[in-house]
């Protein structure tokens, strides 16, 4: 699927300006090999050149001059011995049609269109980081430092505010994502690998017309932050974190968490805490509104965090004065949030600095801060993901405790009837409206009544 060819022509027509002068450089992706050449891995196609061009075709390449305003598709056309294996495809030049490019030529002729000042982005595969090697006769190693500030600037620029057309499909994926995690809700039970959970939120993301938007992540063990082991038996309270998403067709994403019980209600010492997450989740929520700095989000869920904490007797003091010096991250250890579009954490391959911070306005180095992907003021049609957690991390705590780290606002001695606590997090998609922002989606249970509703009913039901 695409939108039209003149969402593509006037994407390109942008961006042409935008930069200046030059030729643009757009690799698009190879197929990757798994264990030997033929055993693929799933094949994603370079999300700015879906951006500009929408073909999902391995091994294609997009020139634009900006001078001459010439637009070309570089590509090889299937022989018969691969069309014996794939069937017939469409040619590039059909393809290039629907995008609204009239030239296509075989990939050995791009270096005489090369020429002069050439900006490319900074490549994240191998292969292409051959290629633009070959193609511009510079050293591997001089590659990434090559890459085209102004481009990279250029498509943030763009990539950032999400169109009407561009809202529907990131959509799509957040409604598909509802399901897999409602499905999960409803299909966990004790006894169970949680292999067997991932399964069904992988038939349901594949069923949707697309995929999963990255590895799921779902684990009793939610205190590890990317948890991909799903090989634990899920026992009576076991609390499960389910972080997953849906990719559509064109490539749009979603991303959601909840974590819930494996029986049917959460235990006294998850509730409270679960609730503490929850209230974070919602102060930030509130606070989301044009001009406002994701920073300042995050640091307003983070305090509302230390409130709770303190309240349960976790952390003791100033909840301000906690936040200020870092002692909050023994159990917040990474970011609110991220922007969200073509790519779960969006154009995250262009650098984090450039997406997610400005030129006067710096990432921090802090510990815990230093995970924040999204800092900047956030903006109208910006889309991006709300996702506190509270994470208990025995390790963690047994370096701070010895080392006495922040021992005036943590209360280690309580902390240690936690230990084995595991992890909580919730997480939802906005977009950034003129006055707030909205819900992306289909809403999914996540207060501790709604879950416990879920699980009280899909248990005594059999699971389905």
């Amino acid at each position: 699927m695409m939108f039209d060819a003149q969402t593509y022509i006037e994407r390109r027509k942008r961006l042409k300006e935008k930069v200046g002068s030059g030729s643009i450089l757009l690799l698009g992706n190879e197929e990757s090999s798994v264990n030997f050449k033929d055993n693929w891995y799933h094949y994603r196609q370079d999300s700015s050149f879906l951006y500009y061009f929408g073909i999902t075709l391995p091994g294609l390449v997009g020139v634009l001059n900006c001078d001459t305003n010439e637009e070309i598709i570089f590509g090889d056309e299937l022989t018969i011995d691969q069309i014996i294996w794939t069937g017939p495809q469409p040619t590039i030049a059909q393809l290039a049609n629907k995008c609204g490019v009239d030239t296509t030529l075989p990939t050995t002729k791009i270096t005489n269109f090369l020429q002069g000042l050439v900006h490319y982005l900074p490549p994240y595969r191998t292969e292409n980081q051959l290629k633009i090697s070959e193609w511009l006769g510079a050293p591997m190693n001089f590659i990434h430092k090559g890459a085209s500030v102004d481009l990279i600037k250029a498509i943030i620029a763009m990539r950032s505010y999400k169109t009407a057309a561009e809202l529907i499909e990131i959509e799509k994926a957040v409604d598909i994502t509802a399901d897999m995690h409602l499905n999960a809700m409803r299909y966990a039970k004790a006894g169970m690998l949680e292999a067997e959970v991932v399964g069904k939120l992988h038939q349901i993301a594949t069923s949707g017309g697309g995929n999963l938007s990255f590895p799921v992540i779902l684990s009793k063990d939610g205190q590890i932050l990317h948890n991909h082991y799903h090989g634990n038996v899920l026992n009576e309270g076991d609390m499960v974190l389910c972080d997953a998403g849906a990719e559509t067709s064109m490539g749009y994403a979603g991303d959601m968490t909840r974590t819930f019980p494996v029986g049917e209600k959460f235990t006294a010492q998850q509730k409270e805490l679960y609730q503490i997450v929850l209230n974070a989740h919602e102060s930030a929520i509130t606070a989301l509104k044009p001009g406002i700095k994701y920073r300042d989000v995050h640091l307003l869920a983070s305090k509302t965090l230390v409130e709770g904490l303190i309240a349960v007797g976790l952390m003791k003091g100033s909840a301000e004065e906690a936040v200020n010096a870092g002692a909050h991250t023994l159990f917040f250890q990474c970011g609110l949030g991220h922007m969200m579009g073509l790519d779960v954490h969006d154009m995250e391959d262009l650098g984090e600095q450039y997406v997610g911070y400005t030129d006067t306005f710096t990432k921090s180095t802090d510990f815990g801060l230093k995970s924040l992907r999204l800092g900047k003021a956030v903006e109208k049609d910006f889309v991006l993901t709300v996702e506190p957690g509270i994470y208990v991390i025995p390790e963690l705590i047994d370096m701070w405790k010895a080392e006495k780290k922040h021992h005036t606002f943590v209360n280690y001695d309580v902390l240690e009837t936690y230990r084995n606590f595991g992890g909580i997090r919730i997480e939802e998609d906005f977009v950034i409206t003129a006055s707030g922002s909205r819900l992306l989606g289909k809403p999914v249970p996540k207060t501790i009544e709604e879950i416990e509703q879920v699980r009280a009913e899909s248990l005594a039901a059999g699971n389905g």
